[in-house]
């Protein structure tokens, strides 16, 4: 009887990978509340292989502790670990001895916030070869800014539920509802500008009953504005002074946002406005204002309540998005997980910035190279270096 001989069985070996570590570290900016992840985002970041690592108590801004996003299977450890991390997501601009512990080769994903940049920070940065991308100028392939868009559409929404909060304010503000009654005329809401952020305010404005004009430079864009809201529904203009000056001179809130040619505000329009109007600037740069000549209340340093002023005074407001950082925070986690998904598909960020022009515009610094116009004033440099030279011999 013939016998059986043993033969040789291959046998599958599974190579461990490692982990790409992400690394959340906390906001270190007073005028920035919002955070890049909820504990929901990073569990679907963990689940795609990530390794995530957050600072202790970095989510508390938004109102989520250090156990919710340890049961999403993120490791819970000190700011200097998360700056060792692969990539890092820190939405202000990292300061300086931030930067010098930064991984050497890592990621830096943060909004561009040029005005915060400090020479010695990039420098930094520059030293360790770091590649900064600034999400806010993050491109889609219809030429979307997706996460620039989302928070501005937070930004117009959160003005109106601010005002309509404050104005109803029976001792710091006029003790007033912003839709009004039967009987009762409604508040006027006057928003300049007609992009994401003005739409967005012009619909919450509408659906708590207000009257709401819209003025913009940009007739083409206030036609497709006033077409997608509804026409009847906002009154629009263009910018003619004296029609213009009239709107703010009787609204109750003014909501400005970015328009294609800056609009100032002088303290001459400023002065005849109403007693106790609400402001908002949604334009705010590092380099200029739309309300120069009013006093302005930061919404990230002081919670709204903390910072009502008497309802004599002309106030503005900045940073509109950060009095509601938990749902930027929701937003920013839905928008992260597509870019994410972009870069594993690419097979990692390198070819993702080779082969995704909108992700490669948004880069400022890569690796020792200057590659941001805006970056590069700030460094004292004449001009950036062209991101595309870089990746064609790279």
């Amino acid at each position: 009887m013939t016998g059986y001989t043993p033969q040789e069985q291959p046998c599958e070996v599974l190579q461990a990978k490692r982990k790409v570590t992400l690394g959340l570290p906390a906001a270190n900016s007073p005028s920035e509340r919002r955070f890049p992840l909820t504990p929901e985002g990073a569990a679907m970041l963990c689940e795609r292989g990530f390794d995530v690592r957050m600072e202790a108590g970095a989510a508390d801004v938004i109102h989520f502790d250090d156990d919710a996003y340890r049961r999403s299977g993120v490791k819970i450890t000190d700011r200097r670990d998360t700056l060792q991390c692969d990539i890092i997501i820190h939405l202000p601009a990292l300061g300086a001895d931030d930067a010098a512990h930064v991984k050497t080769g890592a990621v830096l994903m943060s909004l561009l916030h040029a005005g915060q940049q400090t020479a010695e920070a990039i420098r930094a940065l520059a030293r360790r070869h770091v590649i900064g991308i600034a999400l806010d100028l993050v491109c889609d392939d219809a030429g979307h800014l997706p996460f620039a868009d989302i928070l501005a559409e937070v930004d117009g929404r959160a003005a109106m539920a601010i005002a309509s909060s404050l104005l109803a304010d029976p001792v710091h503000g006029k003790g007033i509802l912003l839709g009004g009654i039967a009987g009762i005329v409604p508040c006027e809401v006057t928003v300049v500008g007609s992009g994401i952020a003005a739409r967005a305010a012009a619909r919450s404005a509408l659906g708590l009953g207000a009257m709401v004009r819209m003025f913009d430079n940009d007739v083409y864009r206030l036609r497709e504005a006033l077409y997608e809201i509804g026409d009847r529904k906002v009154t629009g203009s263009a910018m003619h002074p004296r029609v213009f000056a009239s709107a703010l001179r009787t609204a109750d809130v003014v909501v400005a946002t970015p328009t294609r040619y800056p609009v100032e505000i002088g303290c001459d329009v400023v002065d005849e406005m109403k007693r106790g109007v609400i402001a908002f600037d949604l334009a705010r740069s590092e380099v200029s204002s739309v309300f120069p000549s009013l006093a302005c209340i930061d919404l990230a340093e002081a919670g709204t309540g903390e910072c009502n002023p008497s309802y004599r005074v002309r106030t503005c407001y900045v940073n509109a998005g950060s009095a509601v950082p938990r749902t930027a925070a929701m937003a920013l986690s839905t928008t992260l997980l597509t870019l994410f998904d972009d870069i594993v598909v690419c097979d990692g960020l390198t070819n993702a910035i080779r082969f995704n022009k909108g992700l490669r515009d948004a880069v400022y610094i890569f690796r020792d190279k200057i590659v941001n116009p805006r970056i590069a004033r700030i460094m004292g440099m004449q001009a950036s270096i062209d991101i595309n030279l870089l990746i064609q011999f790279s």
